[in-house]
């Protein structure tokens, strides 16, 4: 075998929106409201093997924007996905690479994504912070090893 068959390849073959939801639902009586609504954010990465190296990588971002408890100003989902080629990695770092290293890749087009949507809605766009994926990635690690019967996706 040549040195180069054993060289770790990562490359980008696709990125692309996979979902998108916008729900207005208080519309249009919403739009004469003068109060700031509250913002909520929930991020949610999934890998899956498409093919012999190459994965599906998934993150999936939910912006809700309530009044008070009860009022939905708007919703927005984001599942902003990519095909990955991914050889010649030890087993073991596959996982981190696609939870941080791809999420850090879609991360910013699933913000675009989001901000484009709200901003259509006819609100103000809302630029998400950025995220610390490898920081998300080992306290899901953490919480998986403390429940160890509990199968949740990391998020």
């Amino acid at each position: 075998m040549s040195e180069t068959a054993e060289q770790p390849v990562f490359s980008i073959e696709k990125l692309y929106v996979k979902d998108l939801s916008l729900e207005v639902p208080n519309a249009p009586q919403i739009y004469l409201e003068r109060e700031t609504p509250q913002i909520s954010v929930q991020l949610r990465t999934e890998g899956n093997a498409v093919d012999n190296g190459v994965f599906e990588v998934k993150l999936t971002v939910t912006v809700t924007a309530k009044m008070g408890e009860e009022k939905t100003v708007f919703l927005v989902e984001v599942a902003q996905a990519g095909i990955f080629q991914i050889r010649n990695v030890p087993q073991e770092d596959l996982e981190p690479i696609m939870m941080i290293g791809c999420a850090n890749i879609l991360f910013p087009y699933a913000r675009e994504a989001v901000s484009d949507a709200v901003a259509r809605a006819g609100f103000q766009p809302v630029i998400l912070a950025p995220v610390n994926f490898e920081a998300l990635f080992q306290q899901n690690r953490q919480q998986a090893a403390q429940e160890p019967a509990a199968d949740t996706p990391i998020q």
